[in-house]
């Protein structure tokens, strides 16, 4: 077994199963630290399944026991493996799924999508929300984004790929333009700050 500690949770990789619990927050009440960790482990449960049930790819949820879920684990290469253009037209083409039915999965990188039997698989929903505004859409967009940039020298190709996947399978235009807003905003901070 692996054990692999996280910001929120501790993930324990067994042969065949992934368990992920949720850590205790000490600065918080200690009641309000257990409903808040069980409460947000149903709802990441329950939208891994929703995205599952809509054709995204994602691990086969087993048990879900107050702040522990039990999931199948998903054996593949981590997509920053793996990256190229078809590959990211694919996530493209899964996170326009996601997105129309309202999820957000607040966390695309290539370390949280994994390759196994040609498919590519979403995990780590810890930071997921259901949400159907265009902001949540744009900030999910430029995260995979900004995590191309940190990884790999043709993020360029790749951002055009993963678009026009989007764009396929249902992505709207809004998201792309609120998206582009969302960049903006980044880049007049960046300039603001090295003027300042």
């Amino acid at each position: 077994m692996k054990v692999y500690l996280g910001g929120e949770a501790e993930v324990r990789i067994h042969e065949n199963e992934v368990e992920k619990i949720r850590r205790q927050k000490r600065y918080r009440i200690l009641e309000l630290d257990e409903i808040l960790r069980k409460s947000r482990t149903k709802t990441e449960a329950k939208i891994i399944s929703i995205a599952r049930r809509n054709g995204v790819p994602t691990p086969l949820i087993l048990d879900v026991d107050g702040d522990k879920i039990v999931m199948e684990r998903i054996k593949g290469e981590p997509v920053k493996m793996v990256m190229n253009t078809e590959v990211s037209r694919e996530i493209g083409r899964m996170v326009a799924k996601l997105h129309r039915k309202g999820i957000i999965h607040g966390d695309i990188t290539p370390m949280n999508l994994i390759l196994s039997d040609n498919r590519i698989f979403f995990i780590d929903f810890g930071l997921s929300f259901i949400e159907d505004r265009v902001e949540p859409k744009g900030v999910d967009l430029h995260v995979y984004f900004e995590s191309l940039k940190a990884s790999f020298d043709n993020w360029r190709e790749l951002r055009e790929a993963f678009i026009e996947g989007y764009r396929e399978y249902g992505g709207t235009e809004d998201v792309l333009i609120r998206l582009q807003q969302i960049e903006e905003r980044g880049r007049y901070i960046e300039r603001v700050e090295q003027t300042g």
